[in-house]
């Protein structure tokens, strides 16, 4: 291997740390720092400040390239946002860092929200403006308090935390009128504000593997107990005893992995280290934001907890090569503290120049330069936040007492520093300590609160899905329906339950929640229409591993859309946390519906039924929710990536697609049903038309279905040639383009084809009852298969 030459952008305690770790590696021979500060001037083997600025992309590109330099590393944000890595790939010098198009998702946080929405991962509810009137409406319609962000970059300070509606009205003409945060405030991102535990997790990243280093809690605010103004960072520890092992799963599985895997599915692969800001909520870790490099003072933390035969460059280098596991990224036990020492008046005007004096301290504490350079031989402030003291030790407070040791070491007028850094930790680790002995349903992996807001969520979801019988309201022990007042004279009840099959499966692998709960009602109601019953009410089950309530949302969500579209009420549920018998990120859902039917209305009309009689067949949406377990296995057959473009319709993803919910045929049937119309209805589920319209036959009839009388849809042709599936073993399988079938008498096929034309239903007469005598004791004879379902 090459020994590599690096050039490493920036000037703060980052770039000081990242040099320190960087020379400790025996590949590395060389580190330029531009233009570094006075940390990097001296004192530090294999290293040497240049004097270019970080976004003097020719000045830099000249340099590197006569100065020999095969590797280059972006420390701050800027240079990555102006796409400071392209312009080193230009000449063939690999960056560690992100693509322009990657970094935007730090460049701009409307990008980013949007990023998250669309890849389902968890954050604050939101919306984006430009204009001053329409964000103050949004604030003053939301029920819950908000944080408003200037959308680019305003060096970590472009936050406003409002405590009342009107200083949230100031703080929106603040940054989109006065533009106290300059072209940053172009656009502003209103959100929810998240209340919690805050933590930082960096992770290397190849674009494929993601690597979180230990998760680290900074010290925004100027003052102690967390007041005044925010700062780049006072401080900083790791890892926090807030996040268990178990967070942190959850967190790479729903937050980490999903960003990597959607940013490089959206075209735009991320290379480099991504800093997430994630908020502990009730309703689990929700993400506040994105960063595209280390963080300041993180970096300061996190990097001294490397293991000693964790070689920082090597990893490095891996990420760009697209290997990072084959790579060692070690952390050793223990914690780090750092402390940061700022200038008197920061973060507002401060004074600069001040002459430095540091004295020695022991090897298990370091002091990183930020703000400071070297004037006449003087080591001077050059900044706000100058220095920062880190600790290393085997326990927290050990770690935190070495960091204040480093600060006492440290000497220049008006120096001012906070004096509780990791005080969150130590409240959280008494709670812990005096609650030791004390279990807890939360202990066991079942959360009260996380359940109670999701009951608080789906409350106006459920009482939207309200009609004449019942008002959906939820919390009580049961569900009531009043049948007299629906109408009905002489009722018989019907019941359905059912699931999704394992359709489920896709949108676990998906991350697509909100169409799911559509498919689990069509389920049930449609089995209630086939008997001529009005949908009445419905009641869903939710279990799961560990309850993620914006996703159990979702599926609600969809649920009542479903309910809507039958006209049915949603009266209850049981939502179910069972660790251990599910796995994170895993739940069921299955559903169960009661419709009425007047007792003279009841079908299927078995005396009634005769050869001669028409099939009358409504369109399917697509594979709806049955045969997913073959066709999982077709996908996997294909090589194609539920993420991949759907090969028939490219405006969707394959797994979108597939996640199309089932169609619901209950209001566009009820006038056939009461006027008498149709003798009989099959739904046509799991087993296709083989096994469906057989169960609401007389025993000594058949049917001859002709396959040819509707189109064959794009989906089921790529089914049948991907996997090789027979044609009867679609038909038996698949709904194959028609998801309900009606038999009609001759004489009523025209007014039933125009009752459901005028509900926009597409209705093909698709075949015709015999005895099976003439079918040549077959119930069902499928026609012309071969000839029309073709691909």
């Amino acid at each position: 291997m090459d020994p590599l030459i690096v050039l490493l952008l920036g000037n703060g305690g980052r770039e000081h740390t990242i040099a320190w770790k960087l020379a400790q590696s025996d590949r590395v021979e060389r580190i330029y720092v531009a233009p570094g500060n006075g940390g990097t001037a001296a004192g530090l083997n294999k290293v040497e400040n240049v004097n270019i600025g970080v976004v003097d992309f020719p000045a830099l590109t000249k340099f590197a390239v006569e100065h020999k330099v095969n590797f280059v590393i972006p420390g701050p944000e800027q240079p990555l946002v102006e796409g400071v890595a392209s312009a080193f790939q230009k000449i063939g010098i690999p960056c560690f860092g992100p693509s322009f198009k990657a970094a935007r998702m730090e460049g701009s946080k409307t990008f980013s929200k949007d990023f998250m929405k669309k890849h389902s991962i968890p954050t604050a509810a939101y919306e984006n403006f430009t204009d001053a009137a329409a964000a103050k409406a949004f604030v003053k319609a939301a029920n819950f308090d908000v944080v408003l962000k200037a959308s680019g970059l305003a060096a970590g300070k472009g936050v406003l935390i409002p405590a009342t509606k009107e200083e949230a009205y100031q703080g929106v003409d603040q940054i989109l009128v006065d533009k106290v945060f300059g072209s940053a405030g172009s656009e502003l991102v209103v959100e929810e504000f998240l209340e919690g535990q805050e933590l930082s997790i960096l992770a290397f990243s190849d674009g494929y593997t993601v690597v979180p280093l230990p998760p680290a809690q900074d010290h925004k605010r100027i003052f102690d107990n967390d007041q005044g103004p925010n700062t780049g960072g006072m401080g900083c520890y790791a890892p926090t005893p807030v996040a268990s092992s178990e967070i942190l799963a959850d967190i790479k599985r729903t937050i980490l992995q999903p960003t990597i895997d959607g940013m490089r599915r959206d075209g735009f692969p991320f290379v480099g280290i991504l800093f997430t800001g994630i908020m502990l909520t009730n309703a689990g870790p929700k993400v506040l934001e994105y960063n595209v490099r280390f963080g300041d003072p993180e970096t300061e933390v996190v990097l001294p907890l490397l293991s000693d035969d964790t070689d920082l460059a090597e990893v490095m280098v891996a990420c760009t090569e697209g290997r990072l596991d084959s790579v060692r990224v070690g952390v050793k036990p223990g914690f780090a503290a750092t402390v940061v020492v700022a200038s008197g008046g920061y973060p507002g005007k401060y004074p600069t120049g001040k002459a430095i004096t540091l004295q020695k301290t022991a090897e298990d504490i370091i002091v990183f330069h930020a703000g400071t350079t070297v004037t006449n031989g003087q080591l001077v402030t050059s900044g706000g936040r100058v220095l920062a003291a880190t600790g290393v030790a085997k326990d927290l407070r050990t770690a935190v007492d070495k960091a204040y040791a480093g600060v006492q070491s440290i000497h220049f007028d008006e120096m001012f520093y906070r004096k509780d850094i990791a005080h969150r930790a130590f409240t959280f680790l008494a709670e812990q300590t005096a609650t030791a002995n004390q279990m807890t349903y939360a202990q066991a992996g079942v959360s009260i609160d996380a359940g109670n807001l999701l009951v608080q969520k789906i409350k106006p979801l459920v009482k939207a899905t309200r009609r004449v019988g019942a008002d959906s309201e939820i919390g009580g022990f049961g569900g009531l329906f009043d049948l007299k007042a629906a109408g009905f004279q002489d009722p018989i009840l019907v019941s359905a339950t059912d699931g999704v099959g394992t359709k489920l499966k896709l949108a676990h692998m998906t991350g697509i929640h909100d169409t799911i709960g559509q498919d689990v009602v069509a389920m049930n109601v449609n089995d209630l229409i086939v008997q001529g019953a009005e949908s009445l009410f419905f009641l869903d089950y939710y279990a799961c591993g560990k309850l993620e309530v914006e996703v159990a949302r979702d599926v609600v969500k969809g649920i009542a859309d479903g309910c809507l579209l039958a006209g049915c009420a949603l009266v209850g549920g049981e939502t179910s946390e069972m660790p251990g018998l599910y796995t994170p990120g895993d739940y069921d859902l299955a559903g169960f519906a009661v419709g009425a039917v007047e007792r003279n209305k009841i079908i299927p009309r078995m005396d009634l039924v005769k050869p001669g009689d028409i099939l009358l067949g409504l369109t399917s949406s697509g594979a709806h929710s049955n045969g997913y377990s073959l066709i999982r296995k077709i996908v996997e057959k294909s090589n194609q990536e539920l993420h991949s473009p759907c090969p028939w319709d490219k405006t969707k993803t394959l797994g979108q697609s597939l996640l199309t919910p089932t169609r619901i045929y209950v209001k566009q049937l009820l006038p056939v049903v009461r006027k008498d119309l149709v003798k009989a209805m099959a739904h046509i589920t799991g087993g296709g038309f083989i096994d469906n319209i057989p169960r609401v036959l007389p025993h000594e009839l058949g049917v001859e279905v002709d396959a040819a009388s509707w189109p064959f849809p794009d989906v089921f042709k790529w089914i049948m040639a991907t996997g090789n599936v027979p044609h009867r073993e679609m038909a038996r399988t698949f709904n194959c383009g028609i998801g309900m079938v009606l038999v009609v008498a001759p004489e009523h096929v025209a007014e039933v084809t125009k009752l459901c034309q005028e509900a926009d239903e597409v209705v093909y007469q698709i075949g015709v009852l015999k005895t099976k005598a003439d079918n040549n004791g077959e119930e069902v004879v499928m026609r012309n298969m071969e000839a029309s379902w073709v691909v």
